[in-house]
């Protein structure tokens, strides 16, 4: 690993770059696809998903992301950014493609990463910038540059040539938050670790097309780190308020109202707990670092077994809801007790449902339960696969129907609502 001094680049000009390559068009790939095109940059969308790619090439959007459908479809009517299957030669190409874990043992699983470096390699030429923006291990930049040399002996890259390379490799990975992407890729600053310092000159030279924040240099493995800490940083502060609430519901206690008198205290800020934690990076991302150095990682470890524990005392509460609901109405069996799930997405106001703590309870109850499942999402337009016979309904229905409320995302319909009377479960503070 190079030992190079943290520093902030300077402001660039357009510079080398008038084709951008983006491998992946999903939450991330998509809008950062969006950003350049909207600076007259000609840019290639690739997806493996066909039905992705038709949609882009008809101005359209396939997630749920405030501004970016405006966006997407000014840049495509205007010939500045087009969708394929496969990559175009381009001056830099962008890899945004899932990076999830593996096993029982949480390893991490760079089969995309892979087959977008098989992707890329045949149209690489020299000058080219590879910039690796999925969040991943730490190490994940070197072997994308391995891969890509072991297919293009003919050109020569940073880790075996140096500053003199053909090919220039960098990592910069996303920090942005679903529902505010497109304000926070301009505005946020971003981390460019290069595998030399002119691999980092360079990738910085191309984000400030439109970055606004500041780009700070670093190098490829520090790069890789800060943004996995800055994940774990958070779930493990999730962790201590959802642990919070395991106990205060042991002791009869509302913990609700500890935490809003504790954060009285002006160097205390408990965060707010909930099902369990979700999302593309926050219950991903501490098992790259587990996985990296698992002697070392104590705390980061329990944390995540905190979060993820947190589904399976839901359930519980649940049971425990449905049991005192047949107890004062002993003439009804479970498969006459309605559940109503309001909200199934991993944070409030998206559809985004990666590793979402809420759909997994839906999906255990889906199973489980022998009544009827609804499910209240205003995100949605039609139910989950793998929820069986459950019904997306909506909340005036849930209301009606159901007889136990389980509050799993504070949607703002949610927050903007009354309450149902009695047999409520509400796991995020409403």
């Amino acid at each position: 690993m190079m030992d190079m001094t943290i520093q902030e680049s300077a402001k660039t000009s357009a510079g080398p770059f008038s084709r951008v390559c983006v491998i992946g068009l999903g939450y991330i790939g998509l809008p950062t696809a969006a950003m350049f095109a909207s600076r007259r940059i000609s840019v290639t969308g690739v997806d493996v998903d066909r039905s992705v790619v038709e949609r882009v090439n008809k101005g359209q959007i396939h997630i749920v992301e405030p501004d970016l459908d405006i966006v997407v479809q000014a840049v495509v009517s205007q010939g500045h950014l087009r969708a394929s299957l496969t990559p175009e030669p381009a001056e830099a190409f962008l890899v945004a493609v899932p990076t999830p874990f593996k096993g029982d043992n949480y390893e991490p699983d760079l089969s995309f990463i892979k087959a977008a470096a098989d992707a890329i390699a045949p149209v690489l030429s020299q000058g080219n910038l590879v910039v690796l923006e999925s969040t991943s291990p730490v190490g994940a930049t070197e072997q994308l540059a391995g891969w890509l040399a072991a297919a293009r002996p003919d050109l020569t890259f940073p880790q075996a040539h140096g500053e003199d390379s053909d090919i220039r490799v960098a990592h910069c990975p996303e920090r942005v938050l679903p529902g505010k992407v497109m304000q926070e890729l301009i505005s946020n600053d971003r981390l460019i670790g290069g595998l030399t310092p002119k691999c980092s000159e360079l990738a910085a030279q191309l984000y400030k097309l439109f970055v606004t924040g500041d780009c700070v240099l670093t190098n490829a493995r520090t790069a890789e780190m800060s943004k996995l800490t800055e994940n774990s940083f958070r779930d493990v502060n999730i962790a201590f308020a959802n642990e919070l609430s395991l106990i205060c519901d042991s002791l009869q206690i509302n913990v609700w109202e500890v935490i809003a008198l504790a954060n009285r205290h002006p160097r205390v800020r408990i965060l707010r707990p909930g099902p369990g934690v979700g999302g593309h990076c926050i219950a991903v991302d501490p098992w790259f670092i587990v996985a990296s150095s698992p002697e070392n990682s104590r705390l980061i470890r329990a944390a995540r077994h905190v979060n993820s524990s947190k589904p399976s005392w839901v359930l519980g509460k649940i049971d425990e809801a449905v049991a005192t609901f047949l107890r004062q109405y002993p003439k009804l069996d479970e498969e006459d007790v309605t559940i109503a799930c309001y909200g199934i997405a991993f944070k409030p106001d998206i559809d985004d449902m990666r590793e979402s703590p809420a759909l997994q309870i839906a999906h255990k109850l889906s199973r489980t339960h022998a009544g009827p499942l609804l499910v209240v999402e205003p995100n949605c337009t039609e139910v989950p696969s793998g929820l069986g016979e459950a019904e997306l309904v909506t909340m005036q229905e849930a209301f009606q129907r159901a007889d136990i409320h389980v509050y799993l995302v504070a949607h703002r319909e949610f927050q903007a609502s009354p309450r149902p009377p009695r047999y409520v479960i509400d796991t995020v503070g409403l």
